[in-house]
């Protein structure tokens, strides 16, 4: 299990509310204590949890309504945003949120990137090290997707990744991109393999871009000496589920296309496990270290 040193954990943040906290430690019956602050200039303390204490109405901190939900993580990431844009922070771990909060069909990722003035700009990657994944539509449904996938569309998304990859990881990705369909539709005249993307795939090598395909899925995760680095899928299931087949909680969700690192845990909010402390804080862990590595 990852850990964080004792020397590095007045470094970490919690921008939250100290009376939720408060309250499902004494339900959980843990003895940790708060120290709150009003910026990153108080003093900081590696025997307490620093805490940017964030106001909620929630009468009920184990029954709230969507409405004070909405409110209360807007409040927590609208924080971190001035944090990020002051260069008072470089980067920010959020945790899971229940996407339902929000209207319509996005998810965390959209919502980040359009508070933070990155609208349609944030690209997922569920990084590992030994390799990533990125759909290139997040949470669209099946049904939208085929008119999605156009040459300009997977173009410009492949773009901005190999950019934004290389600029966390000083390294180029070297890219593999998936066909949409089964079988690449064996590659037919009207497929959007042929239509969209083996044009993008041809533009992107032009400009010099790591990147080859498109390769079916069930070829792809089978390869055992993996020679690519970040695979890239046409939506979110395609590439998430074989992922998450192969690494379980061993990754962590990099929000790339941003001016800032964004990361969250690679797995949901596990409300069925609620007070019964059987949660797993891998992902949780690892993003933290990955994230102390980078600003070392």
């Amino acid at each position: 299990m990852e850990i964080i040193k004792k020397n590095e954990r007045k470094k970490i943040i919690i921008i939250g509310s100290s009376n939720l906290l408060n309250k499902q430690f004494e339900k959980l019956k843990y003895k940790l204590k708060l120290n709150i602050i009003k910026n990153l200039k108080d003093g900081l303390k590696s025997d307490r949890l620093n805490i940017i204490d964030v106001r909620v109405k929630f009468t009920n901190p184990f029954k709230v309504n969507k409405k004070h939900t909405k409110r209360y993580v807007l409040d927590s990431l609208l924080i971190a945003f001035r944090l990020v844009n002051s260069s008072s922070i470089s980067s920010f771990i959020n945790c899971p949120i229940d996407k339902n909060i929000f209207n319509g069909d996005i998810g965390v990722t959209e919502v980040i990137s359009n508070i933070s003035g990155n609208k349609n700009k944030g690209i997922m990657m569920i990084y590992n090290q030994k390799f990533s994944v990125v759909p290139l539509t997040n949470h669209m449904k099946i049904k939208d997707i085929s008119k999605t996938i156009t040459k300009s569309f997977v173009k410009d998304k492949i773009l901005r990744l190999a950019k934004s990859y290389n600029g966390i990881f000083s390294k180029r990705a070297n890219i593999a991109v998936l066909g949409l369909n089964p079988h690449l539709n064996e590659l037919k005249k009207n497929s959007e393999e042929r239509k969209a993307i083996i044009p993008a795939i041809k533009e992107l090598k032009r400009k010099n871009i790591n990147v080859n395909g498109p390769f079916s899925v069930d070829e792809i995760f089978l390869n055992s000496s993996f020679k690519y680095n970040v695979i890239v899928g046409m939506y979110h299931d395609q590439v998430l589920g074989p992922f998450k087949a192969l690494f379980g909680f061993d990754a962590i969700n990099i929000t790339l296309g941003l001016n800032f690192i964004r990361i969250s845990p690679d797995h949901g909010t596990a409300k069925k496990l609620i007070f019964k402390n059987r949660g797993n804080p891998k992902s949780l862990l690892k993003g933290i270290n990955f994230l102390m590595k980078q600003n070392d």
